[in-house]
């Protein structure tokens, strides 16, 4: 064999074995990871429409972040009581969808669409809207959140008026 055929030789081994490298990270996650994974987002929507700090930031890792200012079980702990007091959180519903789970180094990433629902207007009406992005981490505890930041979506710019 040439030299050339032995370099795409072993070239193409290194390929193939990249490509197995991560077919198997991405089966890491299994069935029951999935699961796991799910059911933190509905805690942590219960969790924090029912006002309950200690359970809502149970959900994130100790040194875990929602919107890279509040972190740690404190300062968690904190943005709770802020939501409640100074931003109607009593009165509102979180509502997310189409939840997106993606194998990761740290454990997985997930991105899910939010819907804010303000409950004390009859019938009840959007109050927001946005995505979540996250950093998952599987710990002795189950999964938790290590990083999440929500944003908003923009709302439509204003019409010029029209000229006359």
């Amino acid at each position: 064999m040439n030299t050339f055929a032995r370099l795409f030789t072993r070239a193409t081994a290194i390929v193939a074995f990249a490509v197995a490298g991560s077919a198997a990270n991405a089966a890491d996650l299994t069935t029951q990871d999935y699961v796991e994974i799910e059911q933190l987002y509905a805690t942590y929507n219960h969790a924090i429409d029912s006002g309950d700090a200690e359970a809502w930031a149970a959900t994130f890792t100790p040194d875990g972040s929602f919107n890279t200012r509040f972190t740690g079980k404190e300062g968690l702990m904190g943005f709770i009581k802020l939501w409640r007091e100074k931003m109607n959180g009593a009165n509102r519903r979180h509502w997310n969808s189409n939840l997106r789970i993606t194998p990761s180094a740290e454990g997985a990433n997930g991105t899910v669409m939010l819907m804010l629902l303000d409950v004390s207007t009859k019938p009840p009406s959007i109050a927001s809207t946005g995505m979540y992005t996250d950093v998952l981490v599987k710990t002795p505890n189950g999964w938790r959140f290590k990083n999440r930041v929500v944003k908003g979506d923009a709302p439509p710019a204003a019409a010029a008026p029209a000229k006359p």
